[in-house]
């Protein structure tokens, strides 16, 4: 599978962005999609996930102002960020799990797949 994210730019302190991600070659609809981030000189980290149950699961930086969504029919995966703060800067990638385990869903290394990343900065 394929995956294309797109939807990054910058933005004041504050503001809303929302990323998506679009997936081509075969449905992920059975997968767990994520969502990572990594700013410069760091390494990347996990932002959210979203099960094919519809279950998410965020990191607590970002919890209650990031929201995951999915759109099976569409393939693509969403990722809504308001209220964002200039340390949310980074670039952000979609990826896919095809065999996911919950234990390790927060893990880079347990995802196949990667879009190319999209750029997100946010201004104070």
């Amino acid at each position: 599978v394929q995956l294309q994210a797109s939807g990054g730019g910058l933005v004041q302190a504050g503001g809303s962005l929302r990323l998506s991600c679009a997936a081509s070659g075969r449905s992920f609809s059975r997968d767990v999609m994520g969502w990572f981030r990594q700013a410069p000189g760091k390494e990347r980290v996990f932002v959210a996930t979203i099960w094919r149950s519809g279950a998410t699961y965020y990191s607590d930086s970002v919890k209650g102002r990031f929201t995951v969504s999915r759109d099976d029919a569409k393939n693509t995966v969403y990722l809504q960020m308001d209220s964002l703060k200039p340390e949310d800067t980074a670039l952000y990638y979609c990826a896919v799990d095809s065999s996911p385990i919950f234990s390790t869903q927060s893990r880079a290394s347990s995802y196949s797949n990667w879009g190319q990343g999209t750029l997100v900065t946010v201004s104070s």
